[in-house]
Order: structure tokens, then sequence, then C-alpha cells
């Protein structure tokens, strides 16, 4: 008896591959990756005893496990599950709806506004590098991250070079925590964000860059770190972290990224 093999089948195989490998994907960046593997191998061995060979009373007792996984799963993987239907409602992974955006948006005149808000932003940093002076900027973009705001001291004022830099000096009383900026508006400082458990993350690196990393993990946002020891000025996004940048190299970054932006 052969085996009548499909388009409909060949699409379901391909489907199905694409999602284990994206779940390892993202659990992998999460330091989960191991888990993974162990429940994949467990599932694999519950369809060979259940399913294959038929051996009833092992099949029971595997069969009882995958009957309550699922909520063990949800249990399990509550941070990564969250991350995943995020990264599916962002609007940057929509990539027809941004193009069809930015074709009939005609707010090309902003970019001026921007590339000037951009320009602050780098000039504190390159001040704040040489002084070593830590910081954390997180730059919002097409995610919104009211809850994270809220949890800071409101300023929502213009963007400024020296405003920056003297939130963050060490006498400062917001000088610990994030500082957020949206929609050329500098909302919030002294925020908190939410801290990467990314087990890959080198020891080396403090909590401003396992923040950056987490807050990057779960928007689309885009965080910038100087460093208080070194001075070093990295960036985050998407989960992934560039350390010992320029200024020259955060202005053109940014101003690309912000390009999406609308």
């Amino acid at each position: 008896m052969g085996f009548n093999i499909g388009i409909k089948d060949i699409i379901d195989i391909v489907l199905t591959a694409m999602l284990l490998f994206g779940a390892y994907k993202l659990l992998k960046r999460s330091g989960a990756a191991n888990v993974f593997v162990g429940v994949m191998t467990f599932v694999i061995v519950w369809f060979l005893v259940s399913q294959v060979f038929k051996m009833e009373l092992l099949g029971g007792i595997f069969d009882g496990v995958i009957s309550v996984g699922a909520f063990a799963l949800i249990v399990l993987f509550q941070t990564e599950i969250k991350r995943f239907f995020n990264k599916i409602g962002s609007r940057r992974n929509w990539g027809i709806l941004n193009f069809f955006k930015r074709y009939f948006n005609n707010r090309a005149l902003e970019e001026p506004e921007t590339d000037y808000d951009i320009i602050q932003i780098v000039l504190a940093c390159r001040n704040m590098s040489k002084s070593a002076t830590g910081g954390l900027i997180v730059i919002t973009r097409n995610d919104m991250l009211d809850f994270y705001t809220q949890s800071g001291e409101m300023i929502d004022s213009k963007i400024s070079s020296r405003l920056i830099e003297n939130i963050f000096f060490k006498n400062s009383p917001l000088h610990d925590g994030a500082m957020i900026i949206s929609n050329r508006r500098l909302r919030a400082a002294a925020c908190i964000l939410p801290v990467s458990s990314n087990q890959s993350i080198p020891k080396r690196l403090g909590l401003r860059h396992r923040s950056a990393l987490g807050v990057t993990e779960q928007s689309d946002a885009i965080a910038i770190i100087i460093s208080e020891e070194t001075g070093l000025i990295s960036w985050a996004i998407a989960g992934k972290l560039t350390i010992n940048v320029k200024p020259e190299q955060l202005e053109h970054f940014l101003s690309e990224e912000m390009k999406e932006v609308k």
C-alpha cells in the first residue's frame, strides 16, 4: 500500500516544519532551546509507543501526560508565547501594509524634523560616552510602550541633547532606569523595562544591556545603551545587541531604521 502525497500534504509538511523551526529559533534566543528539544523528544517517543508499537500500558501513561501537556507548556513558556504573538501582531511584520502605507503617505516633508531629533540623541550619546555617563534610551517605532512609560516619571518634552544629558547625570534623581522617546517627544524617564532571560548574554554586560534586549525582544523599539564602566555606545533591536559603535554609525543606523516609522 503506497503513500498518496498531494500538493496539500506537501504544503502541510512545509508549514509544520516552518512553525517548528520558528519556535526553535524563538526559544533558542531566550535560552530555552534545550527544553524545546526535550519536549519534541518526548512527543516522538509518545508517538512511537502509542501509535506505532501500540503499547497499551506505557501508551496510556504517555497519553495522560500528553492530555495535560498543553497546559504545562503554556505555564512553562508563557513569556515566549507572549513574545511570539506580540511579534505576529507587530505592524513591522506586515510588509505589504507598510509598503502601501509608505506609497500613499506623503509625510516625507517631515524627515528634516526627524533628522534633527536624531542628531540631538546622537549628540547626547556622544557626550555621555566621553564622560562615561551611563544611560539607556528607548525609541519607539510602531509599537507603543505605554505600559513601560507609565512606570517612570512623565516629562513630555521636546528632544534636547542637554536635557538628555542632565537626566542621566549621576546625581540626577531620574538617572536610574530608561528614558523613552516616542513620536518625537521625550515622554518619560526612570522607566522600568523587562529584563531579558537570554542565557547567552555575556556576563560582563550589566542590567542596562539586559533591559535593552528585554524591551526589544517584546517590541520593535530601538534601545541605545551607554556603558557607565567603559563609556561604550551600543544599540539593541529585535533582541540583538551591537556593541561598541561610533556616534557616526549610530546616526546612520537611526536614520535608516526610523525611515520605516509612519
